[in-house]
């Protein structure tokens, strides 16, 4: 066995192998999804009903206590996750298309349009994330919609990026230059051809880009830019750390740390997602070097 056909081995066996973290995040993913789907069914409650006393503690009909207006805790955390996977799959699904469209004709086109597409995702990013989240929710307002659509206009540039630079390498294989030459339009090349090859690629950036999704959700709910009626973990941990004794007691052990819990478990079953796919779908780049 030559040296040279070790990394050619190695990626095959790979290939036909789920990895572990993909699993795992499907699993962590996968539940969080089944409960946002469930809700009506799992929460006790109705979220938005005062249905107790306000700060009582986990026990009996109320397995995380109550807030400071008698809202059952554990419905309000059931509810939120249907908030957070609305956000993060809509957000990426729009910003992973956008991004999709305009890496793989700018990447194909080249010359002008790749210059211009190449310049606004340069701008895009060089963009402070945070304040002009802050700025357009206060003008757009802070419904739901609005904030799926201020997320995922601040996340499709570095997918498009990712998506130029494979499309650039693929444009000058054999079977593109081939298809080309027997008078192939362009839509058909990009459909037939280039498309199916970053599928791949575009999969691993979308679970990556709804954890990055949930992150901003919960940040901006977090600092007041959202539906004050709604029900999502980012408004619960505000709600609770805005309640001047909440440390004077226990009850942010029931109140701030499963919300807390909740959000952190997400991002780690996309990002597990999004990572597992990835070195899935490039198996190089843990192959060791043939040196």
């Amino acid at each position: 066995m030559t040296a040279a056909s070790v990394p050619v081995r190695v990626v095959r066996r790979r290939s036909f192998r789920v990895p572990s973290r993909v699993l795992a995040g499907l699993v962590i993913v996968g539940g969080f999804a089944l409960v946002a789907l469930a809700a009506p069914l799992l929460a006790p409650y109705d979220p938005r009903e005062l249905v107790a006393a306000p700060m009582l503690p986990p026990g009996g009909s109320h397995l995380l206590g109550t807030n400071d207006v008698g809202q059952d805790i554990f419905s309000e955390l059931v509810y939120g996750a249907r908030v957070s996977m609305v956000v993060a799959l809509s957000a990426a699904t729009i910003a992973v298309t956008v991004a999709t469209v305009l890496g793989m004709v700018a990447g194909y086109l080249g010359g002008a349009v790749d210059r211009v597409v190449a310049r606004t995702i340069d701008a895009m990013l060089s963009i402070p994330r945070l304040p002009f989240m802050l700025l357009i929710a206060a003008y757009a307002g802070g419904g739901l919609l609005q904030i799926v659509l201020i997320i995922a206009a601040l996340s499709w540039p570095v997918t498009a990026r990712l998506v130029r630079s494979e499309v650039l390498s693929l444009r000058n294989r054999l079977h593109v230059r081939a298809a080309r030459g027997f008078g192939a339009s362009t839509p058909y090349v990009l459909g037939r051809h280039i498309l199916p090859a970053v599928v791949p690629v575009v999969a691993a950036a979308f679970a990556l880009q709804a954890g990055r999704a949930v992150v901003m959700e919960a940040g901006l709910a977090f600092l007041g830019i959202g539906d004050p009626t709604g029900k999502s973990w980012g408004l619960t941990i505000r709600a609770a750390l805005s309640y001047p004794l909440i440390y004077f007691g226990n009850a942010w052990l029931w109140w701030i740390v499963p919300a807390g819990l909740c959000i952190g478990a997400l991002i780690v079953g996309f990002t597990l997602l999004g990572q597992g796919l990835e070195h899935w779908v490039n198996p190089r780049a843990d192959v060791p070097s043939a040196t």
